[in-house]
């Protein structure tokens, strides 16, 4: 398999619901750590869910609190995506969170005959 590292990440400048990251075809992917970092100095909330290929939202967490400039690490297991699968947040405030997810896409190694 071929594996890449990446991470993926958002300025919430809104309060709408924001795609961090979207699985591409062919990959499964491997988030190791998804940190949110509060930096206004007010606290706030942030809701993070999971919306699978055919449009179904999981919520992972929901009202998460993100004290005044602090960073939080919302993962304590890795968590798996499949093709298609999207994580997506949103933030109780504008302006207020940072959200950087630590990912591992692996793609199946092609067999050359």
């Amino acid at each position: 398999m071929a594996n890449t590292f990446l991470n993926a990440k958002s300025d919430l400048t809104s309060t709408d619901l924001t795609t961090v990251y979207t699985v591409p075809s062919a990959t499964t992917a491997i988030i190791k750590s998804i940190l949110v970092s509060e930096d206004a100095g007010s606290g706030t909330t942030i809701d993070v869910t999971l919306v699978d290929a055919s449009g179904n939202i999981f919520s992972l967490f929901k009202a998460k609190a993100v004290g005044s400039n602090t960073t939080v690490e919302l993962l304590t297991q890795p968590l798996i995506l499949e093709e298609s699968e999207a994580l997506k947040a949103q933030a109780g405030d504008a302006n207020e969170l940072h959200i950087v997810a630590s990912i591992l896409e692996v793609k199946p190694r092609q067999v050359v005959t």
